[in-house]
């Protein structure tokens, strides 16, 4: 798989990149869009629509449910929970405290996210990703933007950009859990809700 900025325009590049070197399958976002296939090189809920039809009836046919099937994606792979939090600076103070959230983020990352140590951060502005714990810098070969990301032990990520048309500045939280069965989904599902809204205060700390 491949990573990309935000946005279907930068998936829709990767694919002229990769245009008869890889065999494209699909692609989506965080804000629920979906591609699937190289016909259409942009967000495309009508074939999206098809395929969860196509995997519904599928299925159906084996008296199972596309929900359980899910489940049981969880219970193989893990639970991931996603979470886009805003937080709304008004004026021209707000931005200006935007700005400087930011600048505090990139010269004193913090320690723990959700009790989970940040080992990795990720900063696209400066094109670079740095381990936390020895320090090394590696070269991140994307365009610039003025994001970062911090990636902990545990396998959380929390992107941090700036909105360009509000005044927020937006937090992408992942986080997961083990699943062992189906019965404990909702469980863990709260705990997991529980764990992002403890990243967003070691975040305003």
């Amino acid at each position: 798989y491949y990573n990309t900025l935000t946005g279907f325009k930068y998936i829709g590049q990767l694919m002229t990149e990769l245009q008869g070197k890889k065999y494209f399958i699909g692609g989506g976002e965080e804000s629920y869009g979906y591609l699937i296939g190289d016909l259409v090189r942009d967000k495309d809920a009508v074939v999206s629509s098809a395929f969860i039809s196509e995997m519904t009836a599928y299925y159906k046919d084996k008296g199972a449910s596309l929900y359980n099937a899910l489940l049981d994606m969880y219970v193989e792979y893990g639970l991931y929970k996603e979470d886009l939090v805003s937080l709304t600076k008004k004026g021209k103070t707000g931005a200006e405290e935007i700005k400087a959230m930011m600048v505090k983020f990139r010269e004193n990352p913090p320690a723990t996210l959700g009790g989970s140590k940040v080992s990795i951060l990720k900063d696209y502005e400066l094109g670079q990703e740095t381990d936390l714990s020895t320090g090394k810098v590696t070269k991140l070969d994307y365009p610039t933007s003025d994001v970062l990301q911090f990636i902990t032990e545990d396998g959380s990520i929390v992107s941090a950009r700036p909105s360009g048309t509000e005044p927020k500045i937006k937090f992408y939280c992942s986080v997961n859990a083990p699943l062992a069965n189906r019965a404990d989904f909702a469980k863990v599902n709260e705990e997991l809700g529980q764990k992002i809204k403890a990243v967003m205060t070691d975040l305003q700390a």
